[in-house]
């Protein structure tokens, strides 16, 4: 039953994970930036499963009825992402090539860890995904199989996002050259509006 309840926890948590998002195109960037990667996976490893561990606690439930926390949580979430897309669509406008020496731009690991931070859980689909979902399924499983599902589910978070952090960087030559740049911030901006949308339909 546990094992069950912990495959079940592994399939549905890293089908939600994988799907693309914000934070995982924050995460991305920064892992071709090369700015900071193991804090950026840290962040959302550890936020994930604060929410996972939240959502089968009972806290997706507490949610789902308080449509007025719900309502706020959108537009806040929302505005974000449009703002962020706003700047990702004029860095595709500027594209650079990537340039892992030689830079004499020092990066500010502060507005990165703000930035991880807010992608991880000002994102409404984030509570959606991971508390109400996740934790609405996992808090239907019998006996001890909650926490195995649980720990299933934050098992494939983690894996996820240190695939993606720590193998962006065989993309490397290919983000060398300016027009990779360009696709990639448009695909970003153009999934940042999307989401934004999306919250509201």
């Amino acid at each position: 039953m546990e094992g069950t309840a912990f495959l079940k926890g592994i399939g549905l948590g890293g089908s939600l994970i994988v799907a693309i998002g914000s934070q995982n195109a924050y995460l991305l960037r920064q892992a071709l930036k090369r700015e900071f990667v193991f804090t950026c996976i840290a962040i959302c490893i550890i936020c994930d499963v604060a929410l996972i561990g939240a959502g089968v606690a009972g806290m997706g439930k507490l949610i789902t009825e308080a449509p007025v926390l719900l309502f706020w949580i959108k537009i806040g979430g929302a505005g974000f992402l449009f703002w962020y897309g706003l700047r990702a669509a004029r860095s595709a406008m500027h594209p650079s090539a990537l340039v892992t020496k030689d830079n004499n731009t020092e990066p500010d690991r502060k507005k990165v860890v703000a930035a991880m931070l807010a992608f991880s859980l000002l994102n409404p689909h984030v509570y959606l995904d991971t508390v109400v979902l996740l934790g609405s399924i996992g808090g239907q499983q019998p006996g001890n199989g909650r926490l195995y599902f649980a720990l299933g589910a934050m098992l494939a978070s983690a894996v996820w996002f240190s695939s993606l952090g720590l193998g962006a960087r065989y993309l490397t030559p290919v983000f060398a050259r300016p027009n990779a740049w360009r696709i990639l911030d448009g695909i970003i901006a153009i999934v940042m509006w999307s989401l934004a949308i999306s919250l509201f339909l």
